[in-house]
C-alpha cells in the first residue's frame, strides 16, 4: 500500500501581517488608471503612488520613514499633460524613477533625499517616440540606464536614458495591445502578453520571437473566481510567487519547485478591504532581523499600508537559508555593452549585515551638441586672397569660445542655485 509523502518546506509557515495604523500612509487620494496597472512603486528609500491631480498627470513620492497622515499640500511630481499610467523605480539608482503617461511620453525624474518645498515639475529627460498612450515601463535588470516602454501603438521601445536615445524599436511583433512585459534575470530576453492571447519570448536585440504559444503548461493551478486582474510578484530568491487579485482582499502564495507537481500552495493572506493596487519591495529593502521575506504595499482608495510576510524563527542569528545573495544596486553592464550583444548576471550582495543604501547619485544625461564640433578648416590660401575668409573664421572661433564660456558659467550658476535650494530645504525641514 503506497503512502503519500508530505512535502516539507521551510516556507510552509509563512506568516502575513498588515501594518499597524501608525505605520500606514493615510489620506492619499488615489488616481483611477488602467484596470491592470499596479500604480504603486516602492524601493528601499521611497514609496511612489499615482494620485489624482488637476491639469495633468501626477504621482506622489513619500520617504518610507514618513508614515501617518499625508498633508493635502504635500508636493507632487507633476509634468505630464495626461494621466500617469505607470511608474517604475530604477534598480540601479534609488533616487531615479520613470513615469509613463496617456500623453504618449515617458519622463525620468531625479528625486531628492530631502522633502521638496514645491512640486517637482522638471524631469531629467523626456522620451518621445510613441504615437499613443504609454502604459508599461520596465528597467533593464543589469544594464545601466536602459529603460523599456510599451504603448497603445503596439510598439516596444528600449531607451538609453543616459543619452535620451532610442536603442531599439520592436514595432512588427505584436498585432494588438500589449498587456505586460517582463525581462528575464540577465536582461537578454523579454516575455510579453498581448490581447491576442499569445505569450511571446522575444530576443529584443535580434527583433525576433524565439518562442510563443506554449502548447502544454508545466502546471495548471485552478483559482477561485475573481472579478479582478491578478497582479503576480515572483521572488527568485525563495522561489515563491505571490498572486494579488485587484479588487480582491487576499494574497495567495505558492512555492515553485523543479519536481512535479511544480506548484505548491502555501497559504493565503486575507484582509477586510480590497486592494486597488500593490507595490513589492526589492529584497535588499527587507528587515532581515525579523525574518522578513517579502513586503507588499497595499493601496486602498485613500491610504497605503505595508503587509509583511515573515518566516518565524526562534534564533536571532542571520538566517542564511532565507537570504541568499541578492541583486544589489550596481549595474553589471553599460547600455552600449548590452546593445552590442553582451550579457551579464546581476551583481549580487549579501544581506547579512543588513542593507545600507548607497549615497545619492545624480542621473546625468549626455546629448550631442553641434556647437561642440568645430567646422573643418578649408584649404590654405595666400594671405592676400584669403584675408576676408580668415577674418570670418577667426570671428566664428571667437563666437564658439564665448558660447562655451557662457555655457560653463550658466552651468556653474545652476549648480550654485541648486545647492542654495538644498540648504534652504534642509533649514526648513529642521525647523518643522
Amino acid at each position: 500500500m503506497s503512502r503519500r509523502v508530505v512535502r516539507q518546506s521551510k516556507f510552509r509557515h509563512v506568516f502575513g501581517q498588515a501594518a499597524k495604523a501608525d505605520q500606514a500612509y493615510e489620506d492619499i487620494r488615489v488616481s483611477k488608471v488602467t484596470w491592470d496597472s499596479a500604480f504603486c512603486a516602492v524601493n528601499p528609500k521611497f514609496l511612489a503612488i499615482i494620485v489624482e491631480a488637476g491639469g495633468g498627470g501626477a504621482f506622489i513620492v513619500l520617504p518610507l520613514a514618513k508614515t501617518g497622515r499625508v498633508d493635502k499640500n504635500y508636493p507632487l511630481v507633476t509634468g505630464h499633460t495626461g494621466p500617469v499610467l505607470d511608474i517604475d523605480w530604477c534598480p540601479h539608482n534609488d533616487n531615479v524613477i520613470a513615469s509613463a503617461s496617456d500623453d504618449t511620453t515617458v519622463m525620468v525624474w531625479q528625486i531628492p533625499d530631502y522633502t521638496p518645498v514645491r512640486n517637482i515639475t522638471e524631469p531629467v529627460i523626456t522620451l518621445e517616440g510613441h504615437s499613443k498612450r504609454v502604459g508599461i515601463l520596465s528597467w533593464h535588470p543589469t544594464a545601466r540606464n536602459v529603460l523599456l516602454s510599451a504603448g497603445g501603438d503596439n510598439v516596444i521601445i528600449i531607451w538609453n536614458v543616459g543619452t535620451g536615445e532610442a536603442l531599439l524599436s520592436l514595432d512588427d511583433i505584436h498585432p494588438d495591445v500589449i498587456h505586460s512585459v517582463c525581462w528575464n534575470s540577465n536582461g537578454s530576453l523579454l516575455a510579453t502578453t498581448c490581447k491576442d492571447k499569445t505569450l511571446r519570448i522575444i530576443d529584443p536585440r535580434k527583433n525576433q520571437v524565439v518562442a510563443n504559444n506554449f502548447e502544454e503548461p508545466v502546471a495548471l493551478q485552478e483559482m477561485d473566481t475573481s472579478n479582478g486582474v491578478l497582479l503576480p510578484f515572483y521572488d527568485p530568491d525563495s522561489s515563491i510567487v505571490y498572486l494579488c487579485g485587484k479588487g480582491d482582499s487576499s494574497i495567495r502564495y505558492f512555492e515553485i519547485t523543479d519536481e512535479p507537481p511544480f506548484v505548491h500552495y502555501l497559504n493565503t493572506f486575507s484582509s477586510k478591504e480590497p486592494q486597488r493596487g500593490m507595490g513589492f519591495m526589492p529584497k535588499r529593502g527587507l528587515d532581515v532581523s525579523k525574518c522578513e521575506i517579502a513586503r507588499f504595499y497595499k493601496l486602498h482608495e485613500r491610504k497605503c499600508e505595508p503587509i509583511v510576510m515573515t518566516v518565524p524563527r526562534k534564533s536571532d542569528l542571520f538566517q542564511d537559508d532565507l537570504y541568499p545573495d541578492t541583486p544589489g544596486p550596481e549595474p553589471a553592464l553599460e547600455a552600449d555593452e548590452w546593445l552590442s550583444g553582451q550579457d551579464a548576471e546581476p551583481v549580487l550582495i549579501s544581506l547579512k549585515e543588513g542593507y545600507v543604501p548607497p549615497k545619492h547619485r545624480e542621473l546625468r544625461v549626455t546629448k550631442r551638441n553641434i556647437l561642440d564640433v568645430r567646422p573643418p578648416a578649408g584649404p590654405r590660401r595666400s594671405q592676400s586672397a584669403s584675408e576676408a575668409p580668415l577674418s570670418q573664421q577667426h570671428t566664428l572661433e571667437t563666437l564658439l569660445e564665448e558660447i562655451k564660456a557662457l555655457r560653463e558659467r550658466v552651468q556653474a550658476q545652476e549648480e550654485r542655485i541648486t545647492a542654495l535650494e538644498n540648504m534652504l530645504c534642509e533649514l526648513v525641514d529642521g525647523t518643522d
